[in-house]
């Protein structure tokens, strides 16, 4: 694996955006054409040889890039990302992984908004806390993410998953308000606690979590199961490094909604 490491070497003032900076787009570029590329600054423009040090063996190969000192002004890490692997020393900004296709993304610190936003399928693993929209449609737009696998270790903000398609998340941490709102399919996994309007305007999808929240009045007790078919989810989580893996129970008690749109989501308590 040929590895291109960036090291931040100026305080970032404004907001950087990395979009190009991903192994799909930098792969068989040299050293010299990938310090030439221009880096969004606030309303300017920077070289990527003008805001990193560059540790670089001149082979073009490039399947993984190293962030060094990264902070939360850096946006849009891992954007549009379809092969190879990224990671994160420190913290990163907005939008890390935003709409990408493939590859592993790993965050040693914490994140902003919109991680996973859009994404189709890859791998990212966050070991801080993340903020709203996780795994959402960017505003405007009305798909979120669509496939693929994110972990978060810490918590997470508002909103995660909304309108969220498919795909797995799995949060070790808390939830914050409106976890799993306009939810349309896919798997979302809480081991601490949620905030307020849980599975608000859910259709389909399931919440698989340790904690009852306060539910609203749409949301409907179905009494407790056991539910065979959860051991082939729970076999999914073995191959993740996580507190989920441990899970074994197939007894829930399972709640349907949001009746207030038709929705037949489930959000099953794990006994």
């Amino acid at each position: 694996m040929n590895t291109l490491s960036l090291t931040i070497k100026i305080t970032l003032q404004q907001r950087l955006d990395c979009t190009p900076l991903t192994p799909c787009k930098l792969n068989n570029l040299t050293q010299t054409e990938i310090a030439s590329i221009p880096l969004y600054y606030g309303k300017a423009q920077l070289r990527v040889d003008e805001v990193f040090e560059l540790d670089f063996n001149n082979n073009p190969a490039i399947s993984s890039i190293i962030f060094n000192d990264a902070n939360e002004k850096m946006d849009c890490i891992g954007a549009n990302m379809s092969a190879g692997e990224l990671s994160i020393n420190g913290n990163a900004g907005n939008q890390l992984g935003f709409k990408m296709s493939a590859g592993k993304i790993f965050c040693s610190g914490n994140v902003g908004e919109f991680a996973g936003c859009g994404m189709s399928d890859g791998f990212i693993n966050i070991h801080g806390n993340v903020g709203d929209f996780l795994g959402a449609a960017l505003t405007g737009e009305r798909k979120g993410m669509r496939g693929g696998t994110i972990i978060i270790k810490g918590n997470a903000g508002d909103r995660v998953g909304d309108q969220m398609r498919r795909g797995l998340i799995l949060i070790e941490g808390n939830a914050g308000d409106y976890c799993g709102s306009r939810m349309i399919a896919g798997t979302i996994g809480v081991l601490g606690t949620l905030g307020q309007y849980t599975a608000y305007s859910m259709r389909r999808g399931t919440l698989l979590l340790k904690t009852l929240p306060t539910l609203h009045a749409t949301v409907q007790d179905c009494g407790t199961h056991t539910l065979p078919y959860l051991s082939l989810l729970f076999n999914s989580f073995k191959r993740f490094d996580t507190p989920f893996n441990q899970i074994k129970s197939q007894r829930v008690q399972r709640y349907v909604g949001d009746l207030g749109t038709s929705g037949n989501g489930e959000i099953l308590i794990i006994q």
